[in-house]
């Protein structure tokens, strides 16, 4: 080997370890709790922030994700974290001025469809850089947050949106599989969620219901527990949702991958039953050179959580968009325009 290639070599493998990188979690329901127990033994990444509707907790030397969720679960707020809680009723502001962290995962509910665009803009007001993450699902929630792309430039902020399961993950496995064809004639996907209790995703689980037909956001937003409770009772536990306003379609078309019109997304959530109802795929179909069909199908494993599949991938690409800030670049940017990097 000689000088230059080892200097090469050394520069690709560095002999001393990145420092670790400091991050929070807005929204601490299931997904919140969800994402703590992800990071808790990673080692490029701490969590040292996290809040929910009525406080927060900081810490630069990082959070303890079982204190986290237990004081969260026993008393309603991770304000009562003794000692570096705060009880707030602008939880969010308050941490965004207060901490000093790398990037933001959102594992917020977005009720109204207008809330996650209203938080990048307290991020952008606030006068914050860094990096924030979402898996937010619907079309036009994410064409707000790409219509702010200027804003997010200007700001020194680099957002990483769609960045869930679907959209995300299997949004950016169809973007790669799509490229073994000249032509995309339909992307579809099809997911299967199984839940042992609705109450640990409240709010993912009215995002859901305000997919069904007869349903709009403010309703299901609106809904009481009991209301909710009804509806399970109606239907055994089971949502069933065809056609889906979801984020992949103007995510693959803004790639070029195909026409908006041509992606479909539904599938099936037990919430009464860990187990999913069916298995999670995506399936592409198109033509490629020589002019034959085909149809490639990417299916996730049954053994994988909701959980799983939507904190890891934002995760990934929250490192993917720290890299990406390291460098001076900014703006928006979805889960098909980038690959996530592993998060050790």
């Amino acid at each position: 080997m000689n000088k230059e290639h080892a200097t090469h070599l050394a520069g690709l493998f560095p002999a001393s370890p990145a420092p670790q990188l400091k991050l929070g979690v807005l929204g601490f329901g299931g997904l919140g709790q969800a994402a703590a127990r992800v990071l808790a033994p990673k080692q490029e990444m701490r969590l040292v922030a996290a809040a929910d509707r009525k406080g927060y907790a900081y810490s630069p030397e990082g959070l303890d994700p079982d204190a986290c969720i237990s004081v969260y679960q026993e008393r309603g707020s991770l304000g009562y974290l003794d000692p570096v809680g705060v009880l707030s009723s602008r939880s969010i502001q308050e941490l965004i001025e207060s901490a000093s962290v790398d990037g933001y995962f959102l594992a917020l509910p977005n009720l109204p469809n207008t809330f996650m665009a209203s938080v990048a803009r307290q991020f952008i007001q606030s006068g914050w850089r860094g990096v924030l993450v979402d898996a937010i699902k619907r079309t036009s929630a994410v064409e707000q947050l790409l219509d702010m792309a200027e804003e997010l430039q200007a700001a020194g902020i680099t957002y990483m949106t769609g960045c869930g399961a679907t959209p995300g993950l299997l949004t950016a496995a169809a973007a790669l599989a799509a490229q073994s064809y000249s032509e995309i004639h339909s992307v579809k996907i099809t997911f299967g969620v199984g839940i042992a209790n609705w109450e640990a995703y409240r709010s993912t689980v009215r995002e859901d219901i305000a997919h069904l037909p007869g349903y709009t956001v403010e309703q299901a937003r609106a809904m009481t527990d009991a209301e909710v409770e009804a509806l399970l009772e109606r239907t055994n536990g089971l949502i069933t949702l065809d056609n889906m306003e979801h984020a992949d379609d103007v995510m693959l078309e803004r790639s070029g991958i195909c026409p908006r019109d041509r992606v479909t997304v539904g599938g099936v959530v037990d919430t009464r039953n860990p187990k999913k109802p069916l298995s999670t795929n995506v399936q592409v179909t198109g033509r490629t050179f020589e002019g034959k069909i085909s149809t490639h199908t990417f299916t996730l494993g049954d053994e994988t959580s909701m959980a799983a599949n939507v904190c890891g991938p934002a995760f990934g690409y929250l490192k993917t968009g720290i890299g990406l800030h390291q460098r001076g670049i900014y703006g928006i940017f979805t889960a098909a325009e980038v690959m996530p990097q592993f998060v050790h």
